[in-house]
């Protein structure tokens, strides 16, 4: 059987040209007007399913407790509904563009199939790159998001709640006698509550304004200094009218407490911070795989485009 004879049983294409360059007929390789229009019927698909998917996620959620989807729920809806929505988009764009391009002529099966696939992985292409010029700023954020909470978790947490500690203490300091906010300046309170009811001559703002920076110190030293609680204590036991040690035992005795929360404050700063991390990655890895799946639907879907187009 000559080759003739076997390619012209091909309705796919015309007779295969033997020869020099000059004799193959037909039009350009790439139908950029195909590629386009399947790019834009793509991006204006994934835009009404993203709409779609976030109306449905606003739906799910509530403000009420043991009310709504988990945040496990949403996780998992918002990763399949990110692959369908690619999935939905590139395959159409894919198609579009292989049925939408010019009829190549003098070709082998095997051209006209690469064509096809390219022409669906071009249109996949710009509107990917279209969507993503149009979604930056989100996309940032995921990053940002993932790449600062990983240094947070490398050794900024620790700082960041001792630092918030501290802060907040001095601002509370002018108001030790009154409504105080913060743990600090509620266990500073507390040093002031006399079991006797006994009246202190000393000054609240200046006792609880001087011991409050005493505190502060040592928070951030990780350690109350003796000389300090000895002074805190004498402040104390002027207030409540208890001994010098029982008031120095309440002074150890609200330092460690007041350390107690700072550290749990620290750990739920590296559980937020973790978690941060970990959602930003697994976004990161939801993305990747959804992108690699459209550009293998959007080839494939260009492929069975070009060939109802020829037949």
């Amino acid at each position: 059987m000559t080759p003739t004879a076997t390619l012209a049983s091909d309705p796919r294409r015309d007779s295969v040209a033997y020869g020099t360059p000059a004799a193959v007929s037909g039009p350009s390789a790439v139908s950029w007007g195909a590629v386009f229009a399947g790019a834009a019927a793509a991006a204006a698909l994934s835009l009404i399913l993203l709409l779609l998917g976030t109306g449905l996620g606003l739906s799910s959620l509530s403000p009420w407790a043991n009310q709504g989807a988990s945040a496990k729920a949403l996780g998992v809806g918002g990763f399949v509904w990110v692959v369908f929505m690619q999935l939905a988009a590139a395959a159409l764009g894919g198609y579009i563009a292989g049925r939408l391009r010019a009829k190549w002529v003098s070709l082998h099966t095997e051209e006209v199939a690469f064509r096809d696939t390219a022409h669906g992985f071009l249109a996949w292409g710009v509107a990917t790159l279209f969507t993503a010029a149009l979604l930056t700023s989100s996309v940032t954020s995921i990053i940002s998001g993932g790449v600062q909470a990983g240094a947070q978790v490398a050794g900024g947490a620790a700082s960041t709640a001792a630092t918030a500690a501290a802060s907040s203490a001095g601002a509370n300091a002018p108001q030790a006698g009154g409504d105080n906010g913060g743990p600090t300046g509620y266990f500073v309170d507390s040093l002031f509550r006399s079991p006797k009811g006994a009246k202190s001559n000393a000054s609240p703002e200046q006792s609880g304004a001087e011991v409050t920076r005493i505190f502060t110190n040592a928070i951030a030293s990780g350690k109350l200094p003796e000389e300090d609680a000895r002074y805190a204590g004498q402040l104390v036991a002027q207030r409540t009218g208890m001994s010098q040690a029982e008031a120095e035992k309440r002074v150890n005795e609200t330092f460690n407490q007041t350390q107690a929360k700072l550290k749990e404050a620290e750990t739920k700063a590296r559980e937020a911070a973790d978690a941060a991390r970990k959602a930003s990655a697994a976004a990161a890895l939801a993305l990747f795989l959804s992108l690699l799946i459209g550009a293998f639907i959007a080839s494939y879907a260009a492929i069975i485009g070009g060939r109802q187009r020829d037949d």
